[in-house]
């Protein structure tokens, strides 16, 4: 089995380049977010709270987080912190009246092509076009160097 460690060096071989490591320094992120918010626009018909039902996100990104877990209990922990972010922002734009399903597949749509440009920019392809693993290792992997700026070890 791969360490955190193996799959961020290895992640990190396809993004070198100054402007793709900037790109996805946006574009991984708002992927990230309009995932779940296009999630969370799938209620499960529980109420959590008053204004707030169980919605797919939710259960999605508990396994996620069971992840992260697995590859690094303190990685993790910045994972879980960046996925509630996510979870409060979707809930501010459906309490704002937007509708958060459109929101986010405008960003989603946005951020891949910014995200296809950044890696024709590298001249290198995707990492997840030869593991789907690495989906999920692109936002660990900018946790790690959030990680490194605070002297955190992970």
């Amino acid at each position: 089995m791969k360490t955190i460690q193996d799959w961020l060096s290895e992640y990190g071989e396809s993004h070198q380049n100054p402007t793709n490591k900037l790109v996805h320094w946006i574009c991984v992120p708002t992927i990230f977010f309009s995932i779940v918010g296009l999630l969370y626009s799938i209620k499960l018909g529980e109420q959590l709270a008053p204004g707030l039902e169980l919605n797919v996100a939710i259960v999605a990104l508990a396994l996620t987080i069971i992840y992260y877990i697995r590859l690094s209990p303190a990685l993790s922990v910045g994972m879980l912190l960046f996925s509630l972010l996510c979870l409060f922002l979707a809930y501010r734009i459906e309490a704002a009246g937007m509708v958060l399903w459109q929101v986010c597949l405008g960003l989603f749509v946005a951020a891949w092509i910014g995200q296809f440009w950044g890696h024709k920019v590298e001249g290198k392809k995707p990492s997840f076009f030869q593991d789907l693993q690495f989906l999920m290792i692109g936002p660990a992997w900018l946790m790690s160097f959030v990680y490194a700026r605070l002297g955190l070890q992970y």
